[in-house]
């Protein structure tokens, strides 16, 4: 880690500014592996990635590849800010006694790093995957036309048709509060325990992974590792953990989809939903979108990394009144 204390401020606006830029560079990517991950067989709309977006953006236009985007942006600065800020924390806590920290140390410090930021990703994802999924539903929905044809009087034939009127778009706060109606906060927080078996384990193997690599790249033990290895550490160690807790992302996103195609299966549960997917889909379903993941958290932790190890927050807390907000 940074060789030179960082304050709380510091810490949330690096955690935010690299949240901001990570999600408006690679939303589309994880647009596409959401729908992904919600396909079913014999209901594929998109071949791939690519296909996803090139689809998204002749149906839908360019902004919607970043349905859902606002959501992100508003809240993944508390999210990434929670997400290192309680890693450090953790880190400083375990390394009291004088001594390094072993990997046991590392893991459980990721651990409680994971298990803080649940409280903003949960609502976050919930609310991001029912915009993000919109377009695919909207593309399985085929019109139902009913024509009836009569004769009337004259040798004009009229028909009139009946078509099946398209869902209308619900905005984030119109869904948030639809659910806060229904179900009241646990509305918000469905699938939490799917979001905790994906991000504890991520942070788990991301952070010690990416102190180690990090580590690789100093100079000597008293230097810090040049920024564009703080990048590429923190993306090799990102994209690693992403492919790694794949399935568990594959489990949440299937049970925080509220809106469900024709035929589509409904889930209980965490294991009632591995269960079907196992038995429906086979074991490589839990892999779907895993390339998707992988290249959309790369870039994300790797600029997160770069923000937080250069010392962006530093530099706006002391030429700005956030200053004050700084210990002595």
């Amino acid at each position: 880690m940074s060789q030179q204390p960082i304050s709380l401020p510091a810490k949330l606006i690096n955690g935010g500014i690299a949240g901001i830029v990570g999600v408006t560079c690679v939303f589309p990517i994880d647009l596409a592996k959401t729908r992904l991950q919600n396909q079913r067989p014999g209901q594929q709309v998109y071949k791939s990635m690519v296909d996803c977006l090139v689809k998204t953006v002749r149906s839908e236009g360019y902004f919607g590849m970043y349905r859902g985007a606002a959501v992100n942006l508003t809240l993944v600065t508390p999210e990434k800010a929670i997400k290192l800020a309680a890693n450090d924390f953790f880190r400083q806590q375990l390394s009291k006694d004088g001594k390094g920290l072993t990997v046991l140390k590392e893991m459980l410090a990721g651990c409680g790093a994971g298990m803080c930021q649940v409280v903003i990703t949960t609502p976050m994802e919930m609310l991001k995957i029912q915009l993000q999924d919109a377009g695919r539903l909207a593309a399985q929905r085929k019109p139902v036309v009913v024509c009836s044809s009569k004769l009337v009087s004259g040798p004009m034939l009229s028909r009139s048709y009946n078509v099946a009127a398209a869902p209308t778009a619900l905005s984030a706060t119109q869904i948030a509060r639809k659910l806060l109606h229904t179900q009241g906060i646990q509305g918000l927080y469905r699938g939490l325990g799917a979001t905790i078996m994906r991000d504890v384990p991520f942070s788990v193997i991301y952070f010690p992974l990416f102190a180690n690599l990090n580590r690789l790249g100093k100079p000597s033990p008293e230097q810090s590792a040049p920024f564009y290895w703080a990048f590429v550490s923190g993306g090799l160690a990102g994209s690693a953990a992403a492919v790694a807790v794949n399935p568990c992302d594959v489990v949440k996103t299937r049970l925080q989809s509220m809106s469900k195609a024709t035929n589509e299966e409904t889930y209980s549960g965490v294991m009632d939903c591995i269960r079907k997917i196992l038995r429906k889909e086979g074991a490589s379903a839990f892999l779907k979108g895993a390339g998707c993941r992988a290249l959309v958290i790369a870039p994300l932790f790797g600029i997160a990394q770069v923000m937080y190890f250069v010392g962006v927050g530093e530099y706006i807390v002391e030429n700005s009144p956030l200053r004050l907000l700084s210990p002595p």
